[in-house]
């Protein structure tokens, strides 16, 4: 399984039309990435309840519609993308099933399962996705679930819209992005984690904090990129750059004495068990 974007996230019809529940950072990231791409903002409507969210959607996407709750505007509407938070989900399907139970239903919302999603929204044209918030500069990586209703035209255009935000895979089981939430939907955070370290180091050891962050970053940035045009294992990467009683060799020995390895793996293993709980907290 591998990850992938589509080469072009396809002509959009002038009569297609986009429903945004919730107009926070991630709507937002997707309905630039849609206009950048050829959708018109007359094509797309947004319930967002905060008032000056709404003055700030309104001034960085002219022409899009914009509501303060769900109503018989939205009726019609061809796709549903669901960024609302977990604890608000419910009440906002039930608010939307009147008037979109014939669309297809993209949900961007942590935790939150198809099962609940179908029992409140009357409708099984679902799919799941667990993006992260590189899709905010077009680098997302995000993964994708289907209930079986959800066609192949369907499976398209969910790829036109999370294409627009980075790449993507999809996955045979739901449970699984419970994982894909651990890594790679909680990941950015790791990383912000480490290079806060990065950058105390680098001041302890004399550096200003501005020069440490950049050298932090870059090397991030870099390595990423190394990792994924090699075409090989992490292992053989890090191998590569380590040379026995160097430097490196001294940094990782220090890493593997204080477990920091197994620290990090027992971390994701509780971000994996508290999306579960998210499941059974929110849910029906």
């Amino acid at each position: 399984m591998s990850a992938h974007t589509p080469s072009s996230p396809g002509a959009w019809s002038a009569g297609i039309r986009l429903a945004f529940i919730g107009g926070g950072n991630m709507a937002s990231a997707i309905v630039g990435g849609l206009c950048q791409n050829g959708l018109s903002a007359q094509q797309i409507d947004i319930v967002e309840p905060y008032a000056p969210q709404r003055d700030k959607l309104s001034a960085q996407f002219p022409g899009v519609r914009l509501h303060e709750a769900a109503g018989p505007a939205l009726a019609g509407v061809d796709l549903v993308v669901w960024a609302v938070k977990p604890q608000t989900f419910k009440a906002a399907a039930l608010a939307c099933a009147p008037h979109t139970a014939g669309a297809l239903h993209l949900s961007v919302a942590a935790g939150i399962r198809t099962d609940s999603m179908a029992a409140w929204l009357g409708a099984r044209r679902i799919v799941r996705a667990m993006p992260n918030t590189p899709a905010l500069v077009g680098l997302g990586m995000t993964g994708l679930y289907a209930l079986d209703a959800v066609n192949a035209e369907d499976r398209r255009r969910v790829e036109a819209v999370i294409g627009t935000t980075g790449r993507f895979l999809w996955l045979p089981q739901e449970s699984a992005l419970d994982a894909v939430t651990a890594l790679s939907g909680s990941g950015p955070a790791y990383v912000f984690y480490f290079l806060e370290a990065m950058r105390r180091a680098g001041t302890e050891m004399g550096l200003d904090a501005d020069t440490a962050l950049q050298l932090a970053v870059g090397t991030f940035v870099g390595a990423a990129r190394l990792a994924q045009d090699a075409g090989e294992p992490p292992e053989i990467l890090r191998e590569r750059v380590t040379s026995k009683g160097g430097t490196t060799h001294a940094a990782l020995t220090a890493m593997q004495q204080a477990g920091v390895a197994d620290a990090f793996v027992a971390a994701m293993h509780a971000a994996h068990r508290r999306a579960q709980e998210l499941g059974d907290e929110f849910g029906a």
